[in-house]
């Protein structure tokens, strides 16, 4: 890849929130592309199965959090990234629905015109039969079309496979602990007039069942989550 110094591969982290993802992440590991194994980072977020071990084996660094929620588990693998000097992090699910070698594409708006941050948009790529839930396209439908009313930002996904420079991450001032985590990012980026695009990535159906949209209790409380943070964002700092 042809990138400025500072954004060269051995600055470029990915974090991976895992939670009982041992049928999957070896899988995730293997398949990302160009960058050090001890840059990927694994955060169990409290894992009772041998996802720790299993992405230990595959090279990854490991990190616990014990405490429940996918934004817990992005801060704790943020604050890791940071301390070894990444200027750029990538984020990504353990459930292996995710292409990883479309990292790269991921990736190239920022290397190439200095964005700041990137969405790995779904809705934009080929998503497999079955690969997302009913709640899961009408969240994201509704979500987009709110972000797009409140804040002029248009997304068409809350993707979990994104990109953004740690510079720009620093002045998101990230603080969902739980499902409101990408909304979050997205809703902050836009009021912080940062520059950021879609790239189109694809979807298949995750290996295991989802923690949230998997259960009619966690796609209800994820979809109030998100909606609830529109309205939050709109009427803060």
């Amino acid at each position: 890849m042809h990138a400025q110094t500072s954004y060269s591969p051995e600055h470029i982290f990915v974090v991976i929130p895992a939670f009982n993802e041992e049928r999957s992440i070896h899988k995730v590991i293997k398949e990302i592309p160009f960058i050090e194994k001890k840059n990927i980072v694994v955060v169990s977020n409290n894992s009772t199965d041998n996802t720790e071990q299993v992405a230990k084996d595959a090279g990854a660094t490991v990190l616990s959090e014990p405490r429940q929620g996918y934004g817990w588990a992005c801060l704790k693998g943020i604050d890791h990234a940071k301390q070894k000097g990444a200027t750029i992090i990538v984020f990504m699910d353990g459930d292996y629905s995710d292409y990883p070698e479309q990292m790269k594409d991921v990736l190239k708006p920022i290397l190439e015109q200095d964005m700041d941050m990137v969405i790995g948009s779904r809705a934009l790529g080929k998503r497999q039969k079955g690969s997302m839930t009913f709640p899961q396209v009408f969240g994201n439908w509704l979500s987009t079309n709110l972000l797009k009313i409140f804040y002029r930002a248009h997304f068409t996904d809350l993707g979990p496979f994104r990109a953004i420079k740690t510079s720009a991450l620093e002045k998101l001032h990230m603080s969902d602990k739980t499902y409101g985590w990408t909304i979050e990012m997205q809703i902050k980026a836009a009021k912080n007039r940062l520059k950021f695009c879609e790239v189109p990535v694809d979807y298949k159906p995750r290996i295991g069942t989802s923690k949230v949209s998997g259960t009619v209790k966690g796609a209800v409380l994820a979809g109030i989550k998100i909606i609830f943070a529109v309205f939050k964002y709109k009427f803060t700092r």
